[in-house]
């Protein structure tokens, strides 16, 4: 097929990649806050529904730009379903990644902004500070990934749709900044608030895709938290990071998918 695009090899241990062995580097911070968010994407699971890109256009008040600006690539979605593709053009076998912010330790996006607008936090968070933004998209050209969303107008004034119907906890933005996925702030802050006022550490969060998928393909939580279930799930020998080989160190990563395809049987002519 045309175009075809595979998914990254694992016959090395992926986990290889993420150790803490010298590296080139123009930075190296560790963020130092009580948590370290991180996000597991299981990709076995995953069967393509976009039910979490819903669910993360409903949570972060994304707004909907329509056909004609979506095929001018001005689409304003901030996690996205890459499709791969390997077989015969007439019956291709399918695979799906979803791709989101990666958060990544040594993020790109963050050293060329003129005006610190992509800044990181002390949980490793890669955080949008909507009202310094310009608008430059020196972020998004630096970024591997391309997850991050420019707002080429004010896509929420046109959408016509009453106040109620938008998240109150979610910023709506304005034409000329850049968004992106934000691992569901708001939420985090909610467990935050909650855990301070109780004096306990943050607990559980639930992003907004995590919320929606029918597979449970994402898990999402604590990684400082050796029993939290992201933490385990990225001790699996399955576990890789997206474009290891830019050295961006990335919160999210995947466990690649398992396949045995079934080998044609002899003296059927498959």
């Amino acid at each position: 097929m045309s175009g075809t695009q595979h998914l990254p090899s694992i016959a090395k241990d992926p986990r290889s990649l993420a150790t803490d062995k010298p590296e080139p580097h123009l930075y190296r911070w560790k963020p130092e806050g009580p948590a370290a968010w991180a996000m597991s994407v299981d990709l076995n699971a995953c069967i393509g529904c976009n039910a979490c890109v819903v669910a993360c256009q409903a949570e972060n008040n994304i707004p909907v730009v329509g056909k004609e600006q979506v095929i001018r690539e001005r689409e304003m979605h901030w996690l996205r379903i890459d499709r791969y593709y390997e077989g015969s053009s007439t019956a291709p076998d399918s695979y799906f990644q979803p791709v989101l912010c990666m958060h990544c330790e040594e993020a790109p996006c963050e050293t060329v902004c003129p005006v610190g607008a992509t800044v990181h936090d002390s949980e490793g968070l890669n955080v949008m500070v909507y009202n310094r933004c310009i608008g430059t998209r020196f972020c998004s050209n630096n970024c591997p990934y391309k997850v991050r969303r420019f707002n080429y107008f004010a896509f929420a004034n046109e959408e016509q749709r009453p106040p109620e119907a938008r998240n109150p906890d979610v910023t709506v933005r304005g034409r000329g900044v850049m968004e992106k996925c934000t691992f569901c702030l708001q939420r985090i802050a909610e467990a935050r608030i909650a855990a301070d006022r109780e004096n306990r550490p943050v607990g559980e969060v639930r992003t907004a895709c995590q919320a929606a998928c029918p597979t449970q393909a994402f898990t999402f939580g604590n990684m400082a938290d050796p029993d939290s279930e992201v933490a385990k799930r990225k001790q699996s020998p399955l576990d890789y990071a997206l474009l290891a080989d830019q050295n961006t160190r990335p919160r999210v990563t995947y466990e690649a998918r398992i396949r045995n395809p079934k080998p044609p049987n002899e003296g059927s002519g498959g």
